[in-house]
């Protein structure tokens, strides 16, 4: 029988990698068939995972390579999803498509919340499905609501073990049960991928593409990548490599040279295809920033790099709507993670009740969907307070989480009260 896979990103296909390492889908007896999808805002002009260099060691786990980009061409993949009563018919087209009879073994997807894992889901039919976590957002809460067709057949979620500990919030409300991926399989992976010549830097600052998420403004961006830079510098390190993030361009480095150059920084660039955890094993730096990317977690765990973030507290600040996928990651690495400041300091976050904190930010965003967690956020609330830089205070009391004070009513004393006195007689 034939076993699906689906990717969006190399990290992601590097996960699936370790999970078939460690037998997680049994022994290689039937086909194995890698669905492969690049949800970049412009996929003709940016590398997909199967075109990047790191792929060829991943490859050989799998019999066959499709991309979902050329079956729903000229569809953009994170837009198009079948309408209802398409479903059937377009569901036997695609089993047609890819050679599955009368459908796969077992269908494996990630962020399976949105398209094209929740179209996929709802078009291969009949069959379980396993769910592998995109680095810190599995232990968000679920971001939509999953129909009971879909909800009902995932039998599992595989994560990396990033945060240990910290117990996934994502699909527990289907009654889904995690599983950890041992590090090492995915040690392994990265060891196998092997990183590209010219490599150096005694820092590495991590990319993101916080502006093509409308977090902040192409400006705002540009400035806290300099900003990191500055502080890099300000420790000490003159040459910094810098790490793309792979849906970003090159549009990032451009702008950093410059800001280098005024530094008096030798400033290299790696390219965005190669993954960061490459970068970091090959270099072993002395410091890994960021804002909060994965990275900086598996850097930290896998490879024992410091690291640092800078510029969580805007992110945290600036994402809307307060449910954004984004808000755990952002939440975990803000509270764990040491500071970076612009004059090169480093300094530790409070200590912190992290599994109590994820709970109770994971219920403020979903509260319908995790009605459970309720009462764990009401005991982190009252033993930390709510805190401004992870919780709104428009969503606390439309939770009822704090009390809305009273409204103001002016007193009936001085002038204006005489006179509204006055005009009653």
């Amino acid at each position: 029988m034939t076993q699906v896979f689906y990717s969006s990103t190399l990290f992601g296909a590097m996960t699936l990698a370790a999970a078939v390492d460690e037998g997680r889908f049994g022994p290689h007896t039937g086909r194995r068939l890698l669905l492969v999808s690049n949800n970049a805002a412009i996929p003709e002009i940016t590398p997909g995972v199967d075109e990047t260099e790191g792929f060829a060691a991943i490859r050989a786990r799998f019999d066959e390579v499709r991309s979902w980009n050329e079956i729903v061409a000229p569809l953009h993949p994170s837009d198009w999803k079948a309408r209802q009563a398409e479903l059937p018919m377009l569901g036997r087209l695609l089993l047609r498509d890819l050679g599955l009879g009368d459908g796969p073994a077992e269908l494996v997807v990630e962020s399976i919340a949105v398209p094209p894992s929740r179209t996929l889901a709802a078009l291969i039919r009949d069959c379980p499905i396993t769910v592998y976590s995109d680095g810190l957002m599995s232990y968000g809460p679920t971001r939509d609501p999953l129909p009971a067709e879909i909800a009902g057949r995932i039998t599992r979620l595989l994560h990396l073990d990033l945060v240990p500990g910290l117990a996934p919030l994502l699909l527990r409300e289907a009654g889904v049960a995690p599983q950890a991926i041992p590090d090492a399989a995915f040690a392994g992976v990265i060891d196998a991928i092997g990183a590209p010549d010219g490599l150096e830097g005694e820092a590495v600052i991590l990319g993101q593409y916080l502006a093509a998420l409308g977090i902040l403004s192409d400006e705002e961006e540009a400035a806290t990548h300099a900003a990191m830079l500055e502080a890099v510098a300000a420790r000490g390190h003159r040459t910094v490599l810098f790490k793309p993030h792979p849906a970003a361009g090159r549009r990032h480095a451009r702008r950093l040279r410059t800001a280098a150059e005024a530094l008096g920084v030798d400033l290299r660039v790696a390219p965005e295809t190669v993954p960061a955890e490459v970068c970091v094993k090959a270099l072993r730096p002395r410091l890994v920033v960021g804002c909060f990317s994965t990275a900086l977690v598996t850097s930290r765990r896998l490879f024992g790099a410091r690291v640092a973030t800078m510029g969580c507290e805007t992110v945290l600040e600036r994402l809307t709507p307060y449910e954004n996928s984004n808000r755990i990651p952002a939440t975990i690495i803000d509270a764990t993670l040491p500071r970076l400041a612009r004059d090169g300091s480093i300094t530790d976050p409070p200590a912190a009740d992290l599994p109590g904190l994820v709970e109770a930010v994971g219920y403020c965003m979903q509260s319908e969907q995790y009605p459970g967690l309720r009462e764990a956020a009401v005991r982190y609330l009252a033993a930390h307070g709510p805190q401004a830089r992870y919780f709104k205070s428009r969503r606390l009391s439309a939770l009822g989480l704090v009390e809305v004070p009273p409204p103001h009513r002016p007193g009936r004393g001085g002038a204006l009260g005489r006179l509204r006195r006055a005009l009653t007689r």
